[in-house]
């Protein structure tokens, strides 16, 4: 079992950055593709970002030169940098780690880009 707290969420205005946080129960970054999902308002859930335990980053096209996905595995903490936010980035962000161990998600943090 894999517990994860979330944090880093809220209101930002147009071009503002925000740094979400995913604070992990256990040890796993360095077996598990972890990744930053969202989900707005009647819209499915889509992948923003993920890195693997090789440390090979994607990203949503959507995102890519704005947003930063990276880890500590010291602290089992995974982040997201988010800068030039747009209003379209409004979601609920979710962090995820999926591996031989099972597929686990965090609560999700409400990020709104609003003016």
């Amino acid at each position: 079992q894999v517990q994860f707290v979330e944090s880093g969420g809220g209101l930002v205005q147009p071009g503002g950055s925000l740094k979400l946080s995913c604070a992990a129960s256990r040890s796993i970054f360095s077996i598990a593709v972890m990744g930053w999902y969202r989900q707005a308002p009647g819209k499915q859930r889509e992948l923003v970002a993920a890195v693997t335990p090789g440390n090979n980053r994607n990203y949503a096209d959507s995102v890519k030169g704005r947003f930063t996905i990276s880890r500590d595995n010291t602290k089992n903490t995974m982040y997201l940098q988010m800068n030039n936010l747009k209003l379209e980035d409004t979601a609920v962000y979710y962090c995820n780690a999926r591996g031989s161990f099972g597929n686990y998600w965090g609560q999700g943090t409400q990020v709104t880009v609003s003016s």
